[in-house]
């Protein structure tokens, strides 16, 4: 629960590096929430079944969205890579499997030009 906060602290936050437990343990968090609030619009009725979204479950995306994707971008910057290669996202399929990949990847342990990496400090 601590590497979620510490997203969510980072909230605006696209420099920097972080690791990989980080990204994954917010991405798990993140799923779990969501299968919740899913859950408790469908018993308020509050969930369109067309998209799937639903009050609480759309607010909660919307709030972790920025989050999320300053996230990411330090994860690529973790691997040596630029936040720019969130680009890839608008190739359909092979952009969603190439930034999995890369935030599969383990950290690079020396300097880059994001700073230390988070695994010495």
């Amino acid at each position: 629960m601590n590497w979620y906060l510490l997203a969510l602290k980072k909230y605006f936050d696209f420099s920097g590096r972080s690791r990989r437990k980080e990204y994954w343990m917010f991405a798990l968090f993140n799923i779990i929430f969501s299968i919740v609030l899913t859950f408790i619009d469908g018993m308020f009725g509050t969930i369109n079944l067309e998209t799937g979204m639903g009050l609480f479950s759309g607010l909660y995306a919307l709030a972790v969205f920025i989050p999320g994707l300053a996230l990411t971008v330090r994860r690529l910057h973790d691997i040596n890579k630029s936040g720019w290669w969130l680009l890839i996202l608008l190739v359909p399929i092979i952009g969603v499997i190439t930034i999995f990949v890369f935030c599969v990847l383990d950290s690079k342990t020396e300097e880059n030009s994001w700073g230390m990496s988070p695994k010495l400090a």
